[in-house]
């Protein structure tokens, strides 16, 4: 188990054969610094390293840990380059790096490996090692304050020093995590970070720091606006890239080569993607039918409950694997954001029992989206939940399958939040859909712009990029997609989703035990 300093941290030490292999690689490149600053110098590997590989260069670096700055000095002492060395205990959030980069005269190198944890690995060990909380990502509304206001430390630091290299030239190596060397990238690119050029190598993170996670060298030359693409080698020693991934527009493509050919399928979705339900307590929430034919929660408690606020779930696992007939189930509190719950209390009076008598774990769930909501709230709710037909694809799987799923007995289903979906009125609509986003064109175009190492491959932002209309003439189905948006099919409305909801539910769905 990691102790609380390493996950506080994001505490992997740079091995020295890696920090050398990195300014071997940089020396190839041309690199002639005449000053070399580390940002977070730990123990002093990548010091070590540019004190053979650069013996000119001056020496600056920092670190909050006072014991690595103490284990740095001696070991550059003991290479013959403390004469031209100068470390400090520095808190990197605190430290005046606009200052610091500005007085450096002649080529400058920034060299180093920040730490890899999140905001939120920092937060969940109640750690301080956290910049000033800002939204320096610019989320509006919930994004800003669920998953993707979550950052990586690396992150807001490579984009601190980005900041203050505005009015000077510099090179920057980071090794960091891939996806945060993309989030990076995106940054700069859409606020005038005046990358010149820019390079992903990746490294064997398992091997050099026993991480199972995708990660690179970092290599930017900053100082004037280039191309907004960056190649991406195999390896720090590979002689050529394995592909090219870019921003267009204001999104990251994977593959530019393939996207260029395919980029006649990007338009505007039509439809509006979901995220599935979000409660986070799928202990309490999420349940299985038992042996004996009664429901189950995670904690192995039998249940005796009425029907009505029951409903099938479907995960991304299952969608993954092509399970689409569903073997949980959820139980939906909210018919949409901000719904009253209390009134549980006389339409299902056993269901509101089983809730109260675990309100402990509501109570506990951290996320800030549940503070000062109702009890027992929901997210990812609405009437579009409730329609009978879905179009449905799992987040986390960088294979993109879109199933049509049908209502179970009557009953819309329901996914987690780490699916996407679109709602329809009947089969035909939901079939027709799954079937052009199923299409050979479409599974391209979607493989040009996913990034297979990232934590959820597919997003809502990914998806509404498709351009339903080209890709349904593409495979063929042009008639029938026309068909469609002339009214020959029936598309879900407001109206019709509210009427579903004032349906009762069907009394043989009854889910009591006994």
């Amino acid at each position: 188990m990691k102790s609380k300093s390493k996950t506080e941290f994001g505490d992997f030490q740079t091995p020295i054969g890696l920090a050398r292999e990195v300014c071997r690689l940089l020396v190839k490149l041309g690199e002639k610094p005449q000053h070399v600053i580390e940002p977070t110098v730990g123990r002093g590997a990548f010091l070590r390293a540019a004190a053979e590989a650069f013996p000119e260069a001056r020496l600056n670096g920092c670190d909050i840990n006072p014991a690595y700055i103490a284990e740095a000095s001696t070991a550059l002492e003991q290479l013959g380059a403390s004469a031209r060395s100068t470390l400090a205990v520095e808190d990197f959030f605190n430290y005046d790096w606009d200052t610091a980069l500005s007085e450096q005269r002649g080529n400058l190198l920034i060299l180093g490996n920040p730490p890899w944890v999140t905001n939120a690995g920092v937060a969940a060990v109640n750690g301080t090692n956290l910049p000033v909380k800002e939204n320096f990502q610019g989320l509006r509304g919930i994004a800003a304050r669920t998953g993707k206001a979550n950052f990586d430390i690396s992150e807001w630091m490579l984009i601190r020093l980005l900041q203050a290299l505005e009015h000077r030239p510099a090179t920057l190596a980071m090794l960091c995590k891939t996806a945060t060397a993309r989030k990076f990238l995106r940054y700069a690119w859409q606020n005038d970070g005046r990358i010149a050029h820019a390079a992903l190598y990746r490294i064997e993170a398992a091997t050099h720091f026993g991480a199972a996670v995708d990660a690179c060298l970092l290599y930017l030359r900053i100082g004037s606006t280039g191309p907004r693409e960056a190649d991406v080698y195999p390896s720090l020693d590979a002689l050529a890239p394995t592909l090219r991934i870019g921003l267009v527009g204001k999104e990251m493509v994977a593959n530019l080569q393939a996207y260029r050919q395919l980029r006649h399928f990007e338009g505007l979705c039509p439809f509006q993607w979901r995220s599935g339900i979000k409660h986070d307590c799928a202990a309490i929430m999420e349940l299985r039918q038992a042996v004996d034919g009664t429901l189950e929660n995670g904690l192995g408690e039998r249940l005796d409950m009425e029907p009505d606020f029951v409903f099938p779930l479907l995960k991304c696992s299952d969608l993954s694997n092509a399970r689409i007939t569903p073997k949980r189930s959820v139980i939906v509190t909210q018919r949409f954001v901000g719904d009253a719950t209390s009134s549980i209390a006389q339409k299902a009076p056993r269901t509101w029992r089983y809730l109260q008598s675990h309100a402990e774990r509501f109570l506990a769930r951290k996320s800030s989206i549940y503070r000062a909501a109702v009890p027992f709230a929901l997210f990812g709710i609405g009437p579009y939940a409730f329609t009978p037909w879905k179009v449905a694809v799992s987040g986390l799987h960088s294979s993109a399958r879109f199933h049509a799923i049908p209502p179970v007995d009557g009953r819309p289903v329901f996914f987690d939040d780490t699916c996407y979906f679109l709602s329809f009125q009947s089969a035909d609509e939901a079939q027709l859909v799954a079937e052009i986003l199923n299409s050979s064109a479409c599974q391209q175009f979607i493989s040009c712009l996913v990034f297979t190492d990232a934590k959820r491959p597919i997003t809502v932002d990914l998806l509404q990029r498709l351009d339903m209309s080209a890709l349904a003439s593409e495979a063929g189905l042009g008639l029938r997609w026309l068909q469609f948006t002339r009214g020959s099919f029936s598309m879900p409305s407001e109206p019709a989703q509210l009427a579903l909801l004032m349906e009762e539910p069907p009394r043989s769905n009854r889910a009591t035990a006994r």
